[in-house]
Parts: C-alpha cells; sequence; structure tokens
C-alpha cells in the first residue's frame, strides 16, 4: 500500500472531496495544503496587509500559527482551519481570497514557509496530501501521484454550487472568469507551477461522479498493491 499519496489539479478538480474520502477509507490522514495559502490569503486581507505587498504578506506567513484539524462542527465542513487559534475555515471560501490566493501562493517567501510545514507532516507517512505542488515539489517521493483535472466550464459549475449552497449569490459567469483566471496565474507562475508531476497518474474527472474517481484510484492502489 502507498504510504505516501499526492494528489493534484486545479480549482473544483475535485481533489479535496476525493483526497478526504480516499484518506477516510484507507484510515489515513488528509491534509488539503491550499486551506494553508487561504488562511496567510484572509489574514492578509483582515489585518490590512496589501495581497500586492509580497514582502507583507511572507513576512505574514512566517508569524501566523495555522493549524489544520478534524472538522469540530458539523456544519459540512472537512476540516477545522484555525490562525492563532481563531477558527476562519469558512472564510476561506470567501470571493476576496478566491481572488487574491493565487498571488499570494506565488509568492517565494509564502510557498518557502508553508512548504515546510507540508513537507514535515507528509513524510510522516500514512498521508493523503492534495495541492497544486505536491508531486513536484512538496514531496516528489510519494508513492502514489494522482492529478486530477476536468474542464474549466465543468469546474465552474461545481464551485458554482458550491456557493449557492451556502446562500451565495454569485453567478457562474463570474465563477467561471475567476477561475480561467487562476488557472492562468497557477500554471504560468515561475515557481512551482501547476502541472502534472512526473509518473502521476492522469485523471480527467469531467462528467464523472465523486464515487467514480475514487473507485478508479481504489482499483489503481490495488494494481500497485498486486505489483509489489
Amino acid at each position: 500500500m502507498p504510504s505516501i499519496i499526492a494528489i493534484d489539479g486545479p480549482a473544483a478538480s475535485g481533489k479535496s472531496t476525493v483526497g478526504a474520502l480516499l484518506a477516510e477509507r484507507l484510515g489515513y490522514v488528509y491534509f488539503d495544503t491550499g486551506v494553508m495559502y487561504r488562511a496567510v490569503t484572509w489574514i492578509a486581507l483582515q489585518r490590512g496587509v496589501a495581497i500586492e505587498d509580497e514582502a507583507g504578506v511572507s513576512a505574514l506567513a512566517e508569524t501566523i500559527r495555522i493549524k489544520v484539524t478534524r472538522p469540530t462542527a458539523d456544519d459540512g465542513r472537512q476540516y477545522t482551519v484555525l490562525v492563532d487559534d481563531q477558527d476562519i475555515t469558512w472564510d476561506l471560501r470567501r470571493p476576496e481570497v478566491n481572488h487574491g490566493v493565487s498571488p499570494v501562493s506565488a509568492y517565494a517567501g509564502v510557498r518557502r514557509a508553508l512548504t515546510a510545514q507540508q513537507r514535515r507532516m507528509g513524510l510522516q507517512g500514512n498521508i493523503v496530501m492534495v495541492g497544486r505542488d505536491i508531486g513536484t515539489v512538496v514531496l516528489p517521493e510519494a508513492d502514489l501521484k494522482i492529478y486530477l483535472d476536468a474542464t474549466v466550464e465543468e469546474r465552474a459549475h461545481r464551485r458554482c454550487r458550491e456557493l449557492q449552497l451556502r446562500s451565495s449569490s454569485i453567478d457562474y459567469q463570474t465563477v467561471l472568469a475567476a477561475m480561467k483566471r487562476r488557472d492562468a496565474i497557477d500554471s504560468s507562475r515561475a515557481l512551482a507551477p501547476l502541472c502534472p508531476a512526473p509518473g502521476a497518474f492522469i485523471l480527467d474527472t469531467t462528467g464523472l461522479g465523486i464515487k467514480e474517481v475514487l473507485t478508479r484510484i481504489q482499483a489503481l492502489i490495488c494494481e500497485m498493491d498486486e505489483g509489489e
């Protein structure tokens, strides 16, 4: 059985939901690294640090204490995110965070501060780690690397439905435009651009349900186990 599983992919490709369910079935730790970049973005906005201020945001990332735990409330969350003991879990999905997280995640100082924490946790094993550079940068030695993708239109529909379930009035075209912008930033940044890791299993989730994606990944794990 793979001890370290890395799942990468763009926004709303299904990696967070699939990663959480896979970890639960395997009895592994589930960790979504994207919430750490969102946490830095939200705290910067709250404390009046301009998103464009790379030095200021990077300094903030080095000083705040981010803790990701199992859900502490029965409100549909997959985890609880605490920054300096403040629960900011649902704040991380606000539109202003969606708008600012890509530039924040491209800052070298922010990535350096957060990658070190992510790597320490990942190397403990028995973990499903989800993000955009897990297989390429954070844990290139992962036993199993998976890259989930889907058309940007499909992903925008998924995110729009997710936001509307929480009574958000945001519309599809707004979500689609924001997602295209984020894809462009994430895939073209000089530091740790979004791309499949060498040797990664690439799965297009367009038109697939979560159960179908999970079944395919579990079949892949079984093949690896039999190959051993």
